[in-house]
């Protein structure tokens, strides 16, 4: 975790500048400077030591050998101002349904604390050091890139009647907005491998299917993205495996436990409660046709002919002038499958080539671990490039060589599609900004230690779920979420229950919870990438779409807490805890729920 130290700093002489202070800390913990030596003397308003003791603006210096290296103001406040920007940039959206506002004032409040309270400097440092740092991950710019690119595909294949084609022919099966909701779903599972691929691949797909049969646009980003980080989180193949099986491996190291990481992630796939039934859920209100809260009036409101409410604002739009095809060209289907298919098998390859390359020799053992090695070493982010790439170059070829377009046409219609992206691109860029500013005021850490304190080690499960639930909400990072929770859960799993009977079963529904609650923020998170990246691949409004998911993600997260992980937690097997969760939630919706 990159970590941006803000400072005003003296440096004396010019050889020392290694040493760099934090201008920010929390009340009660050091003060974060980077280039110290062992006898170095920390000063902090002329005192000895590295914590300051009261809140406010302290003098802090570092002296070595008699001579000051570095000066610096640093503002100590306590941890629970951390958790003003996220908080203050949600609620804003809820309430205001403007994204853009509302993200960069919360960037900004953020830097604000950063930045000693400083409001010129605070308001510059937004623009020219948080949401330019955001885009200089080359991880980063290949979602923006792999996302422009997707968004010239979709758009090349509209313009030639690909789209069209699809919906006529899956309209001879799909004869009703239940069956249109089934095959959304069901492709969401089949596309398991990436949650970026599955999210924008199966929105833009089944969006004018959706439109035809009435179904709203907040309903179809609920789908897609319901089976997006859910389904990549729990599959055995996937480009969240290695992430999560290396946290895994260096918390039990951390705490010298020899145990192999790979099967105790296996171990935790029957009891990531919120994970399982968040698809279970997703497919039993399509199944039963029943809905509650916001989502039931945007579906009533559908079925007047209206799939977007009056004044909405969706992320991206493709059905516009630009991008409808010439009413004489013929639709066919083959245009708008194939490139999808490309899409996916070239990235699907991709990560398996890249992982066979980078991995190295595999060792002996069991096939699916084996192949979870290959493809947590494979590069995702690349792969995702080539068959975001090679699926617009085979539209456009196909456009063009069945003269359906003119090559400056087909080229128009790609840079239209991009436009229609743009959006959502600015949008992601303010949310990853906002990330990066709580990374520095270390919103996730002080949350999790917050939280975290002596207890009953068999409620640790629940207490672990809450807590990342929490953070991953707040920040709108599951992997950022895992990567702060693990360092701290394992060693405090180890330290109250080694020497109880049941650790093992402790410590497995502790790992489950960790990443039940990762991706319960990437799931409904208003700053999640992958909740922004459903609005934009669906044409929704992306207030509108969190507006209606977060009541459906609570009830999965509530019910998986008092049906799943506690029960679980206290010894009942876990195919009970499955079977009584299940039906909690069914007796729920058929109890709340109405039809439109």
């Amino acid at each position: 975790m990159k970590k941006l130290l803000l400072v005003f700093l003296l440096v004396l002489p010019a050889s020392s500048a290694n040493i760099k202070i934090s201008s920010f800390c929390i009340l009660g913990r050091p003060v974060k400077i980077e280039g110290l030596h062992p006898g170095d003397l920390v000063r902090i308003d002329g005192q000895e030591g590295r914590t300051p003791r009261k809140w406010g603006f302290h003098r802090v210096e570092v002296i070595r050998e008699g001579k000051v290296l570095g000066r610096a103001r640093v503002l100590s406040l306590p941890g629970l101002f951390t958790l003003l920007p996220p908080a203050m940039a949600i609620l804003l959206a809820l309430l205001t349904k403007d994204v853009f506002t509302s993200l960069f004032l919360g960037i900004f409040a953020s830097s604000l604390l950063l930045n000693l309270l400083r409001p010129i400097k605070a308001f510059l440092r937004s623009f020219d050091t948080y949401i330019i740092r955001a885009l200089l991950s080359s991880d980063k710019l290949s979602i923006v890139l792999f996302t422009l690119l997707l968004g010239a595909m979709v758009g090349v294949m509209s313009k030639s009647g690909g789209i069209e084609g699809i919906v006529q022919a899956l309209a001879r099966k799909v004869r009703s907005g239940k069956t249109t909701q089934l095959y959304t779903w069901l492709l969401g599972i089949f596309i398991f491998f990436d949650d970026y691929t599955n999210t924008l691949i199966v929105g833009n797909t089944m969006r004018p299917l959706a439109d035809r049969w009435k179904v709203s646009r907040e309903k179809l980003a609920y789908i897609v993205d319901s089976t997006a980080a859910p389904v990549a989180s729990v599959a055995l193949i996937s480009t969240w495996i290695g992430f999560e099986v290396s946290l895994i491996g260096e918390g039990l190291r951390h705490v010298g436990l020899k145990m192999d990481p790979y099967m105790i992630f296996l171990r935790t796939l029957p009891i990531r409660f919120y994970v399982l039934f968040a698809l279970f859920f997703g497919f039993l209100i399509i199944l039963t046709g029943r809905e509650f809260g916001p989502m039931l009036k945007a579906e009533r409101r559908a079925r007047q002919g209206k799939v977007l409410r009056e004044g909405a604002i969706p992320l991206a739009e493709f059905e516009i002038g630009p991008l409808l095809p010439p009413p004489q060209i013929p639709k066919r289907w083959i245009n708008g499958v194939l490139p999808v298919l490309v899409v996916i098998g070239i990235t699907f390859s991709g990560i398996y080539i890249t992982g066979i390359n980078s991995a190295g020799t595999i060792p002996p053992g069991p096939f699916f671990k084996k192949i979870g090695l290959i493809f947590s070493s494979g590069d995702s982010f690349r792969s995702l490039l080539w068959g975001s790439f090679l699926g617009f170059t085979v539209a456009l070829v196909m456009a063009v060589g069945q003269r359906l377009l003119k090559l400056r046409e087909a080229v128009k219609a790609g840079v239209d599609g991009m436009k229609a992206m743009l959006t959502a691109v600015i949008i992601l860029s303010l949310a990853w900004a906002l990330s990066e500013t709580l990374m520095d005021l270390q919103t996730g850490d002080y949350l999790a230690s917050a939280l975290s304190g002596k207890m009953d080690p068999r409620f640790l499960p629940a207490a672990v779920f809450v807590v990342s639930a929490l953070i991953s909400f707040s920040t709108g990072t599951s992997w950022g979420t895992m990567s702060i929770v693990y360092p701290l859960v394992i060693p405090l799993t180890y330290s109250l229950a080694a020497g109880s009977p049941h650790f093992q079963r402790i410590l497995t529904g502790v790992v489950a919870s960790v990443l039940s609650g990762a991706v319960f923020g990437d799931h409904c998170s208003p700053i999640s990438d992958t909740t922004i990246m459903s609005s934009m691949a669906s044409s929704c409004d992306h207030v509108d779409h969190v507006r209606t998911q977060i009541p459906y993600a609570l009830t999965v997260a509530v019910f998986s807490l008092i049906f799943g992980i506690l029960p679980y937690s206290l010894s009942l097997p876990y195919p009970l805890t499955l079977l009584l969760e299940a039906s909690a939630l069914t007796a729920f919706l058929l109890l709340v729920g109405k039809k439109p």
